[in-house]
């Protein structure tokens, strides 16, 4: 394909693109999400401890995914809105930086987990049970991490240019993978010895890796927007200063989750340890609710990038409104699954007496947020799309840290658990007052006058 060809992103009528760019990654999300269920399940039945070890690793894993998420995101950004504006040269460059960005994070957090995970874990509980498996889980999480940052950069590289069902193949290979693995390695099948979480963790890893091999292999062979060229490779500070501002914002608006995670944890465990436990089964049943939006604002986030480079904003607006009913279509649904079903969901996870009394009441009160949830995920990835990634981060700063913890906090001191999960809907809805009016102001600084323009020519 030559490169001066006009993009799909810039022809295509907008509702179609969306539903092509995104239905893919939906679908990879959602296979993503069943298996973070059910490598939460087969946990589950080693120990309620191991269960715990698993969901107080997420924060560290969370982290992981902020770092590589939060520089494709920069690169998906300058890599969309370069090849609008033909600018192939530099759609090339954001490729290779980001690739050594990526890089970087690996070095970084293998040194993290190999050093610090025992010390992690011991900072949250001393029950041993829990830091023993905990931390066998994490060194091997975290040791080979080079798995979960290669998939994601060269699957940002193949969404940025429109191929996304590639991203597809990719994903739902490493998913499946991992589904596979988790018995056999976890409970010891055909003849290989049972390793419990060391099992769940090198299944994880092990299903990432080759997803990352089959996201390179499909860049080489069929991403022709871009060329991968490596040899004589220098770092860009220009480029590597756009991707920072861009993604920056994005990996810190993530690693704010992690530290609510860690210390919602730690509010939590001041009841029982089974609370923790609830709280790390409901975040891997939201998964299955907000994995297929994330999926939509993977394919969002390059149609609106590409569209403001080619400087038409009425696609901007078209794409926005239809992945705005699609995400509050999905929230409604979860919403409905979690009130009536709750003791169904939480089922799955051999759940005792104490975690149904628990998690009956989280669920059914957290998804009151759900209401609200979706309209803030589809405007953040607009922030980020048109490179104000800042003010995703306040958003998020805003929901998490001055709203959510300080909520479960003050309600924690009423002594009942239950009002604890009150804070989720109620910074929710924090997060919608703050997202519609930096909606606004983004609309006035950078679409609207992409109108002018139109109306001068």
């Amino acid at each position: 394909m030559s490169q001066t060809r006009e993009n799909k992103m810039g022809t295509m009528p907008v509702t179609k693109l969306l539903l092509t760019m995104s239905l893919p990654m939906v679908i990879s999300m959602l296979i993503q999400a069943l298996y973070n269920i059910v490598d939460s399940i087969y946990v589950s039945q080693i120990s309620e401890h191991a269960l715990t070890a698993v969901s107080l690793a997420f924060p560290i894993q969370n982290l992981m995914i902020a770092f590589a998420t939060g520089s494709g995101v920069g690169v998906n950004a300058l890599l969309s809105r370069s090849l609008g504006e033909k600018n192939f040269d530099q759609a090339n460059r954001a490729a290779t930086n980001g690739i050594f960005l990526s890089m970087i994070c690996i070095v970084l957090f293998m040194t993290i987990s190999l050093f610090g995970s025992r010390l992690f874990f011991s900072a949250q509980t001393d029950i041993s049970q829990i830091v023993d498996a905990g931390t066998q889980y994490m060194l091997i999480c975290g040791g080979m991490c080079f798995g979960i940052f290669g998939e994601i950069i060269f699957e940002r590289l193949l969404q940025a240019t429109g191929r996304t069902l590639l991203t597809m193949i990719t994903q739902s290979t490493g998913a499946i993978i991992n589904i596979i693995l988790d018995p056999i390695l976890i409970f010891g099948k055909f003849g290989l010895p049972a390793m419990g979480v060391r099992g769940a963790a090198l299944a994880t890893v092990s299903g990432q890796i080759i997803a990352m091999l089959l996201a390179l292999i499909f860049n080489i062979k069929y991403n022709h927007d871009i060329k991968l060229v490596l040899k004589g490779f220098r770092p860009d500070k220009k480029i590597i200063g756009f991707i920072l501002k861009v993604g920056v914002p994005s990996i810190a608006m993530m690693s704010i989750g992690s530290i609510m995670n860690f210390f919602m944890n730690q509010i939590l465990l001041a009841f029982t340890a089974t609370a923790a436990a609830v709280f790390g089964v409901y975040f891997k049943l939201q998964s299955f609710i907000f994995m297929p939006i994330f999926g939509m604002n993977n394919g969002l986030v390059p149609i609106i990038a590409y569209n403001y480079g080619a400087k038409k904003p009425d696609r901007i607006i078209k794409a926005m409104k239809s992945a705005m009913i699609f995400c509050v279509s999905v929230m409604l649904v979860g919403f409905c699954l979690f009130q009536i079903i709750p003791d169904v969901l939480l089922g799955f996870f051999e759940a005792s007496d104490q975690m149904l009394e628990i998690g009956r009441v989280a669920l059914r009160t957290i998804s009151y947020s759900f209401i609200f949830a979706g309209f803030c995920i589809v405007v953040g990835s607009v922030f980020q799309a048109l490179g104000n990634g800042v003010y995703s981060l306040i958003v998020s700063v805003a929901r998490q840290l001055f709203a959510l913890l300080p909520f479960a906090y003050l309600l924690s001191l009423t002594g009942d658990v239950n009002k604890v999960w009150l804070s989720f809907p109620l910074a929710e809805i924090v997060s919608v007052i703050v997202s519609a009016y930096f909606l606004y102001n983004i609309y006035k600084l950078k679409i609207k006058p992409l109108y002018y323009e139109q109306y001068s020519e």
